[in-house]
Order: structure tokens, then C-alpha cells, then sequence
């Protein structure tokens, strides 16, 4: 016990101070963001729209996602994540309260659009201020550490939300939401020294080589490309976890709302406890990304194979411990592969393609998970998941392969050269 918590804690040092930071503000920002979780309470109870009107409200939210995302990449390469993140956080915590003066149905979907892709321009452009702050040896921990502040922001707000609610005010939730953002831009600009990231930015572009590869497209990159999308069926995968098993517990295994979240919060304490350590173990062994990934696509799609033949508690149990097993591996070691993919002076175009799958798979996951539930039944639902995952598994089987023949060829280069 004594050493797992020594590397426990040791899988928290040799981080830069601005790595720190970052942890920081994601955490400010994703516990203040206690909005979006009881938005569509809020929607419902305050202004008596249906479950339809919500519906394309929710849409409109993933399709903004999408579009923040693509757009975050472009400027983050071109005006730099600083500038990036600080309008993203200025112009959100604005925009958060303003939505408590929107009441129009049509004002509603353009208000949450609008909101949802100022928010998201912060994801590729935090993706490469973690790049630029890191190390090559510790990078993969830096992005698990700003990922596991996100988690317990997340965990941590809906709760405060909650005490909130209980007193009927909607309204405070939006303003702590808003001045959150404010919060985490004074924190930003007091604690992070952009001159570091513009100094090596500047060699980058001094660099004829480096230019003419800056004119390339990502389409060109088959192998990123083929993780894209397999990246998409994963976190298709993922979305079911708070979408579609919450249900299923409630209504085929009639398990209390108490069960049903501690069942969810056991996602949280895997995390919690084993994501930082596991990281740091796998990081110092040097595994290809490749197969870690495709070991995380693995425990992910048998975690559904579980949920199809679930009948008892127990199952389910394993099932989550199974998928988040997953999550850990996969989302970890996604973002570094797709960092280790990016052209110099591309790394935010190519973190938006990333965080892209995820928003279009947050679109679609539910949407077509409910369609087949609605038509057929659960266990017909679980039977779509497996074969997603497996595809999966294949897609990311079929890219190590690839990268590996990829590696060999590019050694074969340097003794032909040499």
C-alpha cells in the first residue's frame, strides 16, 4: 500500500509551472461549467419547451462543438493558443449569462451555438499550450493531468449545481458559470509567460523545411485519417456511458437513482485513483502509442459485451470498470498520438480534427443509440455497440500495423542515406 502511494504521488512531479496552471484553470473552468448538465431541466421547467425543441437545442450545442473545434485549430496555429484561450474564456463567460436573457426557441439554438463554439475554440488551443509546456518524457502525464482536473471539475460542479437547484436558482448557476471563465482568464494571465511559446514558434517559421511542410493538409495523412475515425467509434462508444446505461439501469434492472450513481461515480474513482500512476508506468516503459490504444479498444468493446448479457449488478460493475479501463488508455494515449502526427505549425488544426470526432460523436451516439432502443430494445442496441467496437478495435489494429511498416520504412531510409 505504501509504495502504490509513493507512485501515486510520484506520478504527479517534473511538470513545468505552467502545466500547473493549466491544470488549474481547466479545473476553475469545468467546475464552474455547471450549466450544461441541468440545461435541459432549466429549458424544460422555466420555459416549457418540449422534448423535441430540446432536442435540436442539444443539436445545436454539438453542432457548435464542431464548429468551435475547427475553427479553434485554424486560429491556434495562426494567431498562437494565448490569444486563443483567453478569448475563448473572455468571450464564453460573457456569453454564459447572456443565455439566461434568451427565451425565444430560435434565439435559444443560435444563443447555444454561438456559446458551445467559443467554448471549444479552448480545446486545440489548450492541446498545444500542453504541447509547448511539456516534455517529450512526460508529455502523455501532462495531458492526463489537465484531462483527470476536467473529470473532477466535472464531478465536482453538477454538485454545487445541485445544492443550487434545490433553492429554484437557475439564474446563479449561469452567473457562477460566467464568472468562472473571468476567473480562470485572471489566473491565465497572471501565472503563463506566452513569450516561451512565441520564441519557439518563430524558429519553427525561420525554418524553410518547416514551411513548405506547413502547406500540406491533413487529408494527405492516411494514417491520421484512419485514427480519426476510429477515434469516432471509440468515443461513439464512450457517450453511451451517460446517455444510454443510466436508462437501461433505471428501466430493465430497476436499480434505485442512488445505484445508478454510484454505479457512474465508480467511472470517476478508477480514474481518480489509477489513471495518473498507469500513465506513468506505461510512459516510462516506451509501448508504441498504437498498441496501448488498440489494448484500450480492446477493454472498451468487451466492456459493452458485458452490458449485452447483463443481468445482475455484478456484470454491470464489471462492465464500467471494464470501460473505463478503456477510457484511460485510449484517451491518453489518443492525444499523444495525434500530437506525435501534427506538422510543425499544424498542431492545432490537427488537435481539432481530434476533438472533432469527439464532438460528432456526442452528436450522433445518442441520437442513434435512442432510435434503436425506440424501435427494437436494449439488447439490440448493446449488439450495435460490440460491432462498433469491434470495427474499431480493427481500425486501430489496422493503424499499428501501418505505423510499424511506416517506422520500418523511414529506418530503411536512414541507412540508404548514410
Amino acid at each position: 500500500m505504501k509504495s502504490y502511494i509513493n507512485t501515486y504521488f510520484n506520478s504527479f512531479k517534473g511538470f513545468s509551472k505552467e502545466i500547473w496552471v493549466l491544470t488549474l484553470i481547466t479545473y476553475i473552468n469545468r467546475t464552474g461549467a455547471m450549466v450544461m448538465p441541468f440545461l435541459t431541466s432549466y429549458l424544460n421547467e422555466n420555459f416549457s419547451f418540449n422534448f423535441t425543441e430540446i432536442g435540436w437545442m442539444m443539436a445545436s450545442i454539438g453542432f457548435g462543438s464542431l464548429f468551435g473545434n475547427w475553427i479553434g485549430g485554424k486560429l491556434t496555429d495562426r494567431i498562437g493558443f494565448y490569444t486563443v484561450m483567453l478569448c475563448s474564456l473572455l468571450l464564453t463567460g460573457f456569453g454564459i449569462i447572456a443565455i439566461m436573457f434568451l427565451y425565444d426557441f430560435t434565439e435559444v439554438c443560435i444563443g447555444l451555438f454561438i456559446i458551445t463554439a467559443i467554448a471549444d475554440m479552448y480545446k486545440p488551443a489548450m492541446y498545444v499550450a500542453v504541447l509547448n509546456f511539456s516534455k517529450k518524457d512526460n508529455r502523455t502525464r501532462a495531458l492526463t493531468l489537465v484531462r483527470l482536473a476536467a473529470n473532477l471539475g466535472i464531478i465536482s460542479g453538477p454538485v454545487l449545481a445541485g445544492l443550487l437547484i434545490q433553492k429554484n436558482n437557475y439564474d446563479l448557476l449561469f452567473w457562477i458559470d460566467g464568472i468562472s471563465c473571468l476567473v480562470a482568464i485572471s489566473v491565465f494571465m497572471l501565472l503563463i509567460d506566452e513569450s516561451k511559446f512565441y520564441q519557439a514558434r518563430k524558429k519553427v517559421y525561420r525554418n524553410r523545411a518547416a514551411k513548405l511542410l506547413i502547406k500540406e493538409k491533413i487529408s494527405t495523412d492516411t494514417n491520421y485519417i484512419l485514427f480519426l475515425f476510429a477515434s469516432f467509434l471509440t468515443a461513439f462508444l464512450f457517450f453511451q456511458l451517460f446517455t444510454t446505461i443510466p436508462l437501461y439501469n433505471s428501466q430493465k434492472l430497476n436499480l434505485t437513482q442512488l445505484q445508478i450513481g454510484l454505479i457512474l461515480s465508480l467511472n470517476g474513482l478508477i480514474i481518480f485513483l489509477f489513471e495518473m500512476p498507469m500513465i506513468g508506468f506505461l510512459e516510462k516503459k516506451n509501448i508504441e502509442s498504437t498498441k496501448i490504444i488498440l489494448l484500450g479498444s480492446v477493454f472498451m468493446a468487451s466492456g459493452f459485451l458485458c452490458i449485452l448479457f447483463s443481468k445482475s449488478i455484478v456484470i454491470l460493475i464489471i462492465s464500467i470498470a471494464l470501460i473505463t479501463a478503456g477510457q484511460i488508455l485510449l484517451f491518453s494515449f489518443s492525444n499523444i498520438f495525434a500530437l506525435s502526427r501534427a506538422i510543425k505549425g499544424k498542431e492545432g488544426q490537427y488537435m481539432a480534427h481530434y476533438a472533432m470526432s469527439f464532438s460528432a460523436a456526442q452528436i450522433l451516439s445518442p441520437k442513434i443509440s435512442f432510435t434503436i432502443i425506440d424501435h427494437f430494445s436494449y439488447f439490440s442496441n448493446w449488439l450495435f455497440m460490440v460491432i462498433i467496437g469491434l470495427i474499431g478495435i480493427w481500425m486501430y489494429y489496422k493503424l499499428d500495423k501501418n505505423i510499424r511498416i511506416e517506422s520500418h520504412n523511414k529506418d530503411l531510409k536512414k541507412v540508404n542515406i548514410s
